[in-house]
């Protein structure tokens, strides 16, 4: 097939390149001529494992092709993907000024009968406002062409996009007509070589599919951080507990791991745009609301702890911290804990080292500027405890999963490590160091 895919970013990119590497021929634009001459050239915008080989094949091939040239692409595709962003507004809605722009290019340069598909994750009842928006502009315009509008969300995980997108676990669509549902079916078939791994709805329910998959998975993480608070109050220990609850089928044991706090570009803001919707309908989402207000304070947990081990006034202090990234295996660093923590440890009169293996850049341009002067970044992970009175870990990186502890005593001015992902073994206390945890 021949297909569009608008938008470039995580979402767009990860698609397009799989689209293409199963043989299809995809068009993916982007207004950003400078991101799309650097796509040209091999340079990703995004880090995700595999994608740039997978990126470079395709277009040597010439089964991806890169352009800001929308009415290039549109001339010659069957399917037109919509895979732009939908941030958080300043009320906690999703903004859908790209999803719009994207819907009017599509109307001002589209020349035949086409499919539009909805993948951004938009609020319920959008893929029908896009349709109507597009075919306003076709009447104004006097075209003659038709369009069929259909919803296909996506669940990539960063740091797993490639093979979530060539082995999904199921493919959602949401359509109005048997033929669109063929249509897709046939796009997604040589992905899904298990056909019940379709699953087939009404476009509204599509919309909402992807809303509440991320909003149940935000759920497990607050309420398992909330169960280890307790657990730290009464001397209980959550990473004994998980165990004991993983083991319920019922239950399982994704997404139960206590922590500090979830971030990136999904879960923050997908459960405040389920809220968001919820209230514009008279509902009070009393669940959700208390999701986030336990990640938001979740966020604070090592804080507290530097605090309660250091003392409130940190001038003097310096600390290294591993991980900036919200989870391992990307770059992103949205909503991410790493900038809570730190910008907290700074306000209060500190100096931080701060390393992770790829999000470094990204957490420049994340952090507000007034920080960076008390941040030195480093490429090297020991490098970040020189001299410093403590580590702190957020983001759990394999490589950081098991260090060298005698060496980490001699670079560490006392031997404290505060661990945010309950990932060192607490034998460790036996070396001479002080160990602090999440709920344990």
């Amino acid at each position: 097939m021949n297909i569009t895919v608008i938008g470039t970013g995580y979402v767009g990119l990860v698609t397009g390149a799989c689209f293409s590497k199963m043989g299809n021929k995809v068009y993916c634009v982007d207004i950003d001529e400078a991101k799309i001459e650097g796509l040209k050239e091999g340079i990703l915008p995004i880090f995700e494992p595999h994608l740039g080989t997978m990126v470079k094949d395709s277009q040597k091939k010439g089964d991806l092709i890169f352009t800001s040239h929308i009415k290039e692409a549109l001339d010659n595709t069957d399917i037109i993907f919509i895979a732009v962003g939908t941030p958080m507004a300043s009320d906690g809605s999703a903004n859908l000024d790209y999803i719009f722009s994207a819907a009017t290019d599509i109307a001002e340069n589209i020349t035949r009968d086409s499919l539009v598909v909805v993948k951004s994750t938009v609020p319920i009842g959008t893929c029908f406002k896009v349709k109507e928006h597009i075919e306003e502009i076709l009447k104004k315009n006097g075209s003659p062409v038709k369009i069929d509008i259909a919803s296909n969300p996506e669940f990539l995980k960063e740091g797993r996009a490639i093979e979530d997108c060539m082995h999904p676990d199921r493919v959602v669509i949401g359509a109005e007509k048997d033929e669109v549902f063929e249509k897709l079916k046939e796009l997604y078939v040589s992905f899904v070589l298990n056909h019940d791994r379709f699953v087939l709805m009404d476009v509204k329910s599509s919309e909402m599919t992807k809303y509440v998959a991320n909003a149940m998975l935000a759920t497990k993480i607050s309420f398992m951080n909330e169960v280890a608070n307790i657990c730290e109050v009464t001397g209980a220990d959550v990473q004994k507990v998980r165990l004991g609850i993983g083991s319920d089928k019922r239950i399982g044991y994704d997404f139960i791991y206590a922590g500090c706090g979830y971030g990136g570009s999904c879960f923050p803001k997908d459960v405040q745009a389920l809220i968001n919707t919820a209230k514009s309908h008279g509902y009070e989402p009393k669940i959700l609301s208390n999701v986030e207000e336990v990640n938001a304070n979740q966020k604070m947990v090592l804080v507290n702890k530097v605090v309660d081990r250091f003392g409130s006034d940190l001038n003097g202090r310096t600390f290294g911290i591993w991980g900036l990234a919200f989870k391992p295996g990307t770059d992103d660093v949205r909503e991410a804990t790493s900038q809570v923590v730190i910008t907290s440890l700074i306000d209060k009169g500190a100096k931080i080292k701060a390393y992770d293996p790829k999000a470094n850049d990204e957490f420049k341009k994340a952090i507000d500027s007034k920080y960076l002067s008390s941040i030195e970044f480093v490429d090297n992970r020991y490098s970040a405890t020189d001299n410093c009175d403590a580590l702190i870990l957020i983001t759990e990186w394999k490589e950081l999963r098991n260090p060298d502890f005698d060496l980490l005593s001699e670079k560490l001015n006392e031997k404290v490590i505060f661990d945010g992902r309950n990932i060192y073994d607490k034998k460790i206390t036996k070396k001479g160091f002080e160990l602090f945890q999440i709920g344990c």
